[in-house]
């Protein structure tokens, strides 16, 4: 390649650069240098997903909505980390029922109320005497044949020793 440039002092079209070996085409940054403004990079172990209060979301809508210059909505959302659907899907819960819709919702599944979870768990417990029971009923019936078969007789109770 040429290094010959024309009078405004570019390059003509099509010609890059020529580059020394080890010359990268992006400026070097020192050893914990980091542009101006920019924050240095960090990489978090478990990303967390974000969570705004309704007052927080309140607060920014009403200052999305005083926004009039063009460009101050994205100086906004830039500042703030936001991105337009933010602004968009609370515009549509605040228009849906205000702070009400805008209050914290937590995902997954809902939490059964109290009396669904009791009632579950004597459910469950009618089931497991019940099963019992049935056992209990063959082992007796099994005693009844056995003691046919070796001629013990069996002593009913009386209504006593019922009640008692």
């Amino acid at each position: 390649m040429s290094k010959t440039l024309t009078r405004s002092g570019r390059r003509p079209a099509g010609e890059t650069p020529e580059r020394e070996d080890g010359e990268r085409s992006e400026p070097a940054l020192s050893a914990g240098a980091f542009p101006a403004g920019a924050p240095p990079t960090e990489v978090l172990a478990v990303a967390k997903r974000r969570q705004f209060t309704a007052e927080y979301k309140l607060r920014l809508l009403q200052e999305a909505d005083a926004c009039r210059a063009p460009g101050e909505v994205g100086a906004l959302l830039r500042r703030e980390g936001l991105y337009s659907s933010h602004l968009s899907s609370w515009r549509e819960q605040r228009r849906q029922g205000a702070l009400a819709a805008l209050s914290d919702v937590k995902r997954g599944r809902k939490a059964a109320p109290k009396e669904a979870k009791e009632v579950e768990r004597l459910r469950r417990d009618n089931v497991r005497l019940q099963r019992r029971l049935d056992q209990a009923e063959r082992i007796i019936e099994i005693q009844k044949k056995v003691s046919e078969i070796l001629g013990i007789p069996l002593r009913t109770p009386t209504q006593e020793e019922l009640d008692s």
